[in-house]
């Protein structure tokens, strides 16, 4: 797995400058998200880890999400991944946060589709929120390492419309 290196260099040295941190809650993307922040140069010094919880009964312990709901949705909503993200940013005391969930593969409960939902959390506040649905024909890792991608890349324009406004 190879990320772009500009894009991670970017996402480094904005965080570096601007002196903040990060964590990330991993559902979909499992783990990959957190291998790119692991990947950045001096990430010791901004990534304060992250979490993998691929079963409802972690998602609810560890995450806080609403078991109810959780159930009803097969943990897959936009409001799941916003509770994920702003706990995953209380668990580790990170300035942001992004959480993922959804499908990589096609099954009955996503209405045999694939996608995921992510969310970004900064300082307490769910600052972006987005669906993202590929081809139901996408291989499952060829979904999460575009899933991971595209987040990255997301990530960096919020960075990016961070700095321009300080």
């Amino acid at each position: 797995m190879e990320f772009q290196k500009n894009l991670l260099d970017y996402i480094s040295q904005s965080l570096l400058t601007t002196d903040e941190t990060i964590s990330i809650a991993e559902s979909v993307t499992s783990g990959c998200l957190q291998l790119a922040f692991s990947q950045m140069p001096n990430a010791s010094l901004f990534y304060k880890g992250g979490i993998t919880t691929y079963s409802l009964e972690e998602k609810v312990r560890l995450l806080k999400v609403s078991r109810p709901e959780a159930e009803e949705c097969d943990c897959v909503s936009e409001n799941i991944a916003q509770t994920m993200a702003l706990h995953v940013a209380k668990l580790f005391e990170s300035d942001w946060s992004i959480a993922t969930t959804g499908y990589c593969t096609p099954i009955r409960d996503s209405g045999h589709k694939i996608f995921a939902h992510f969310s970004f959390s900064y300082k307490g506040e769910i600052i972006l929120n987005k669906k993202l649905e590929l081809h139901p024909k996408t291989q499952a890792l060829n979904a999460q390492l575009y899933y991971t991608e595209f987040i990255l890349g997301c990530f960096k324009s919020e960075l990016n419309g961070l700095l321009i406004l300080k």
